[in-house]
């Protein structure tokens, strides 16, 4: 399939899809449409932002609509987060127009009464996180006895986040003759297991190194004091006056902390994460979508969550707990065609864990040299990150050399090539600038 012309589907769904601008469909979308049609289990892995949501919503619909209608719940699609939940429906609600087949969105931290009234007018799909769908099911207020579909977004991430138990009893309480797909980053031990367990001869799809980090996105790392992260972000920040930066912290609390410091200092900054209510992850992530705020202070909670287009800088403020999560954080730029940069800040002592993520994910991340005035927080003579070929730190005094794919005016400034011209004053990323935001193509990829 190379056009989304080219499938014989009801004629409300092509019109929905040429409408929205859906005219060539990803890989993903290309190999695992067919199949999904056809009516097999379908197993797809692929990296983050390559169009996983329509592969199953669009499958789902035509089936759906060709077979016969009934009353009631007949398909589940289970996401680890509210955030993708809610980006689910948006995409459903898209190709949905004018076909009478409704969802309901069944997520935590919200008001439950307009999800149960939704069910109540005849919802015939379930777009939910595992916690909050366990416990309707258990009060009795959803019925999926004939449940035909069950899909799971994110598997992994579901499993990481400690829903397996709530996925194994869910899945108890629909009939085991349906349609099974299962949407992945990762396919681990765990998830093969669910595989295994609830998959019926599947169609096995793989899109790319799914542990590998994108080629369009460059891996910097700098070794910086803890004190001076902040004075190294603000750096980054001045660098790329008119980019959009998400930004990762280990803990819900640092996550607010870094947003306040952002804002005193004259940033529109937000911040994202488990302790948020919905009603202020929502303005969050809106206010990212649509450039009130430049940055976005988020946790691991919104890794695989925030679908926005155009992100130009990810920076790892904190290492991530595990390996794994580093390939969903920086997977949050150079989507769609455009490439990004993911910078990480490595304290001292953190250089195994460097190693580790590269070791892990067969990525390089390229050391780049430190401003003078990032090292002057606390003394430190500017000094380039660099290690021997047995992995051991080299000495530090000597002046920093360009790194690859970056010249010695801009080693360490995490631009994209852009002219000396485009180097804008502190000014110019600060409220009120009018700068446009875009993302600018890279000269090189990192390895």
């Amino acid at each position: 399939m190379n056009l989304f012309s080219e499938l014989t589907i009801n004629s409300a769904l092509q019109s929905n899809l040429a409408k929205h601008g859906f005219v060539q469909p990803t890989p993903v979308q290309s190999k695992a449409i067919p199949p999904a049609l056809a009516g097999r289990d379908v197993v797809a892995t692929a990296q983050t932002g390559t169009g996983k949501t329509l592969a199953f919503v669009l499958p789902l619909l035509e089936s759906l609509m060709s077979g016969r209608r009934r009353p009631g719940v007949q398909a589940i699609i289970l996401s680890p987060t509210r955030e993708l939940a809610l980006q689910i429906q948006e995409t459903y609600v898209k190709l949905a127009e004018g076909t009478g087949i409704r969802a309901a969105c069944i997520v935590g931290g919200m008001n439950e009464r307009p999800q149960l009234d939704a069910v109540k007018r005849g919802a015939q799909v379930l777009i939910a996180t595992p916690g909050r769908l366990e416990d309707f099911l258990q009060r009795r207020l959803v019925q999926p006895f004939f449940n035909r579909f069950l899909i799971l977004d994110e598997a992994d991430r579901m499993l990481d986040m400690g829903f397996l138990p709530s996925i194994q009893r869910i899945i108890a309480a629909i009939p085991p003759q349906r349609q099974t797909m299962f949407f992945s980053a990762t396919i681990e031990k765990s998830v093969a297991h669910l595989v295994e367990q609830y998959v019926n001869d599947p169609v096995r799809i793989t899109i790319g190194p799914t542990t590998e980090a994108s080629a369009q996105v460059e891996l910097h790392a700098y070794e910086i004091a803890k004190e001076a992260k902040f004075e190294m972000l603000r750096h980054l920040l001045e660098q790329d006056p008119s980019g959009t930066f998400l930004v990762f912290a280990r803990t819900k609390h640092g996550a607010d902390r870094l947003a306040r410091q952002l804002e005193r200092a004259g940033y529109d900054a937000a911040a994202i994460h488990g302790n948020r209510t919905q009603s202020q992850r929502n303005s969050a992530l809106k206010g990212f979508q649509t450039g009130e705020h430049r940055i976005l202070v988020a946790t691991d909670v919104a890794s695989r969550g925030i679908h926005v287009d155009g992100i130009s800088h990810v920076v790892n403020f904190d290492l991530p707990q595990v390996p794994e999560d580093f390939i969903h954080r920086v997977g949050r730029t150079g989507r769609a065609g455009l490439t990004g940069i993911a910078s990480t800040f490595v304290a001292h002592g953190e250089r195994g864990e460097v190693r580790r993520i590269e070791k892990e994910l067969n990525a390089r991340i390229e050391r780049q040299s430190i401003p003078a005035r990032v090292a002057a927080v606390r003394g430190e003579e500017p000094s380039e990150y660099r290690e021997d070929r047995g992995g051991r730190p080299t000495g530090g005094g000597s002046a920093p050399r360009p790194t690859r794919g970056a010249s010695a005016s801009r080693a360490g400034s995490g631009s994209r090539g852009r002219s000396g011209a485009a180097a804008a004053s502190p000014a110019g990323n600060r409220r009120g600038s009018s700068a446009p935001r875009k993302q600018s193509k890279l000269a090189g990829h990192a390895a």
